[in-house]
């Protein structure tokens, strides 16, 4: 079937339309990024035609032997049209379509909702996510693209033409040269554009590190063409002759962000293998961080020549926010993905490259906290990942892992576990923590209150990942990891002879209460009991031993309760006093059912059945605030006892 020969329009794709009218009317500070946007496109169309070429063999003819592969530039002053060329792999006419009509890519829903209406914020958020060639709408009224894919005839090429206001029209033409040319009708008010300095100085500013020649027509009468770019691998030339300007430009055009990256790492690696590391960590998290079709950051190179993105061979899951580029001598170029999952000399890479990168996140940590703590806003939670993921570098990651505390100022997370350790207090042998669904459930939590009455520190686990992160690291330096509410509360030699022998003693004192409040709760706890770990709230839920805290409070949350918690009870406080002289056992088992769903609550949890606790509730207050009642008597005649007591 032949290609069609007339015009034809198109509507973008309702998310391109957004994203056009946001570049249209943006504030960004500097619009000539736009240049190191398709220049940087140009690029990876020519490194993907390098690395086709490797594996189709009828695309050789059209290889590097015939031409030289390279970036075009140039302007025209009377059309007012700036044009960039490559020679690279070209689009067919569904690609076009694909690439360009639509954004295909994981994060968009999550990126238009971050969108504030603040111009400037939400130029931003464009650079995190990334546009390429819609950038082009910065400085153009209308984009005329004209593309030939490797492989296909000359009259199977297409052009794409919009003015970028929710239309573009496609057309079949003739082009003998594989790859795309890209002319942009500029605005009023672009003009400075046109200009051949102008231009050089840009393409030099943001793109001199493109390892392919990038030419411009010679000024004057002479007559050929110009190389503007150095034309070098940056992470190929010695670390001595490269800024931190051209480390920050090049992750910007590797990594598609418009921001500077906190850190990077350059190192190239001789003896069995040899390769080059060039790896950055970002300041900002890519929109698609948390998606399961998340990319990694990282690209592999043979020789220099662009191979494959990494799709978790050079990397590991937990460190996918690491950008940059591994360029290796000893893999051949023709290196498939499962070559990869099996080669020695990847093993050995990644290896290298992760102990590397934690090294990178160390001496961030002590020598610039300032930033390591950006790292941790952004990427903390993914890094906690390899906890459980890579064991061989456990220790190495735990000590990068920050938290809030009992002591924290603020909610940020500002301790590690080497700061915990250093602070516990005498006869203090555990690292204490509390698994909450907010920082605010966890601070008001039961379960602090004799740990706040002690000053023992305890680390306020907030986050979903958090409960992995626990069971996958027992121990740190030799301390083992205690959740305060699993368990019966044991602070060691940090509890006194006479509060063991009072706790004792309430024990016995009440029992006969715990057996009653057990008997009305039935088949909603497992046990009841007294305990110490309260000061000021009359009960609280605990897990079994065998029982994970958090896995405890999301069954909870859900319907049903599959595994029944414990039900403490505070042997001191008035209400539990009051409720051991209880007389009416209905009465009973209605304060019962309240503390044990006033627990659920203040664990985060949801209870089963919301009326029938507003019912109990509201049938023990009406009691109270009548003063009726062998309860409300009971009640009266205990504080007259308390208070001869006194007397």
């Amino acid at each position: 079937m032949s290609a069609p020969t007339q015009q034809e329009r198109f509507s973008f794709q309702a998310e391109v339309v957004q994203l056009l009218d946001l570049m249209i009317h943006s504030l960004y500070s500097n619009k000539e990024i736009f240049l190191r946007e398709l220049i940087s496109n140009a690029s990876d169309a020519i490194d993907r035609l390098r690395f086709a070429q490797l594996t189709e063999p009828g695309l050789e003819e059209e290889g590097a032997d015939k031409e030289e592969l390279r970036i075009h530039v140039s302007f025209d002053k009377d059309a007012r049209t700036i044009t960039i060329t490559d020679n690279g792999i070209g689009m067919s006419r569904q690609e076009v379509m694909d690439n360009i009509g639509t954004i295909a890519k994981s994060g968009t829903r999550e990126f238009f909702q971050a969108l504030t209406g603040d111009q400037r914020k939400d130029a931003t958020l464009i650079g995190q996510f990334g546009v390429g060639f819609y950038s082009s709408f910065i400085v153009a009224d209308r984009v005329t693209l004209t593309t030939r894919r490797a492989g296909l005839p000359a009259e199977e090429a297409v052009r794409w033409e919009s003015d970028g206001r929710g239309e573009y029209a496609l057309e079949a033409v003739e082009r003998a040269q594989r790859g795309t040319e890209l002319v942009l009708h500029l605005r009023e008010g672009e003009d400075d554009l046109l200009n051949q300095h102008r231009l050089r100085t840009i393409i030099q500013k943001y793109s001199d590190h493109i390892s392919l020649p990038i030419v411009m027509p010679q000024e004057g009468d002479e007559a050929g063409e110009e190389t503007v770019n150095r034309a070098s691998a940056l992470w190929a030339r010695p670390k001595n002759e490269i800024s931190d300007a051209d480390y920050n430009e090049f992750y910007k055009h590797v990594a598609h962000d418009f921001a500077d990256p906190l850190a990077h790492l350059h190192s190239k690696m001789e003896g069995t293998y040899e390769y080059t590391l060039l790896l950055f960590i970002p300041a900002t998290a890519p929109f698609d961080l948390w998606m399961p079709e998340a990319r990694h950051g990282v690209k592999l190179h043979v020789q220099r020549v662009f191979i494959m993105d990494d799709t978790g061979q050079l990397m590991p899951n937990y460190l996918r926010f690491v950008r940059g580029v591994i360029d290796s001598a000893d893999l051949p170029l023709n290196v498939s993905r499962e070559i990869l999952q099996s080669s020695r000399v990847v093993d050995n890479i990644r290896s290298s490259a992760v102990k590397k990168v934690l090294r990178l996140l160390k001496d961030l940590a002590e020598k610039d906290p300032e930033k390591y703590a950006t790292f941790w806003r952004e990427f903390g939670d993914v890094l906690k990942e390899g906890v459980a993921e890579d064991y061989s570098n456990r220790d190495e990651i735990a000590k990068l892992l920050r938290f809030t505390t009992t002591k924290s100022a603020t909610d940020e997370p500002d301790t590690s576990l080497g700061d915990y350790v250093e602070r516990m207090k005498e006869g203090q042998d555990k690292i204490y923590y509390l698994l909450a669904p907010t920082p605010a459930a966890a601070k008001s939590s039961p379960h602090l209150e004799i740990f706040r009455k002690k000053g023992i520190e305890v680390l306020l686990l907030g986050q979903a990942i958090d409960n992995w992160l626990v069971t996958s690291l027992p121990d740190f330096e030799g301390k083992r990891l205690q959740s305060v509410a699993q368990g019966v509360s044991d602070l060691g030699a940090m509890e006194d002879e006479a509060e063991k022998e009072a706790g004792e003693k309430a024990g016995t004192e009440l029992s006969g209460l715990v057996e009653r409040l057990k008997e009305a709760l039935g088949d909603k706890v497992s046990d009841v009991r007294t305990t110490n770990r309260l000061t000021t709230s009359p009960a609280c839920i605990v897990a079994d031993e065998p029982d994970i805290e958090m896995n405890l409070m999301r069954r909870m949350r859900g319907s049903g309760m599959p595994s029944r918690p414990i039900l403490e009870i505070n042997p001191e406080h008035t209400l539990v006093r009051r409720l051991d002289g209880e007389t009416d056992e209905q009465r009973l088992a209605d304060w019962a059912h309240v503390l044990y769903n006033q627990s659920v609550l203040t664990l985060g949890a949801r209870i089963d059945d919301p009326a029938e606790f507003v019912e109990r509730l509201n049938g023990l207050l009406m009691t109270l605030a009548d003063g009726t009642g062998e309860g409300a008597q009971e009640t009266e005649k205990a504080d007259t006892e308390a208070g001869s007591g006194e007397e």
